[in-house]
């Protein structure tokens, strides 16, 4: 325990604790979507387009608690604070669906990339602009 108490001290000194637990956060949000994703096409038979929809969903869900509560602790004065600040993160995160699905289709449908080489590729581009939609424009600091 004193090892990573140690760790943290670390990164906090070195302003990295922020992005090293978004990067935790977003590995946990990644794995969900992956195998929500990978559910939907393999146990369900959904096309790929739609088990990246459902996969979205649900870690876009994740991903809100997450980052509100454990990365940015971002703290809201009531209902309407809540709910515009969810709103700006599905917002913006609709963006990333985007970018998520144009790049599916472009790795799959015209570079004839694999499912699990083009959701890798397209969730980390995913993960890195969530970061910064995230830390500038959503979450209020307290």
């Amino acid at each position: 325990m004193n090892f990573l108490v140690k760790c943290k001290q670390q990164l906090e000194e070195r302003k990295l604790w922020e992005v090293f637990i978004y990067l935790f956060f977003g590995g946990l949000t990644t794995i969900v979507n992956i195998a929500v994703h990978f559910t939907c096409l393999d146990l369900f038979g959904f096309h790929y387009m739609v088990a990246t929809v459902i996969s979205w969903i649900v870690s876009v869900l994740f991903a809100f608690v997450t980052n509100k509560r454990w990365v940015f602790h971002s703290q809201t004065e009531g209902g309407t604070e809540w709910l515009i600040e969810f709103s700006k993160f599905v917002f913006y995160r609709l963006l990333s669906l985007i970018m998520d699905m144009g790049c599916m289709y472009v790795l799959i449908e015209f570079i004839h990339a694999g499912d699990i080489v083009a959701k890798i590729f397209t969730q980390i581009l995913v993960v890195v602009a969530n970061y910064v939609f995230s830390k500038f424009l959503i979450f209020k600091r307290t």
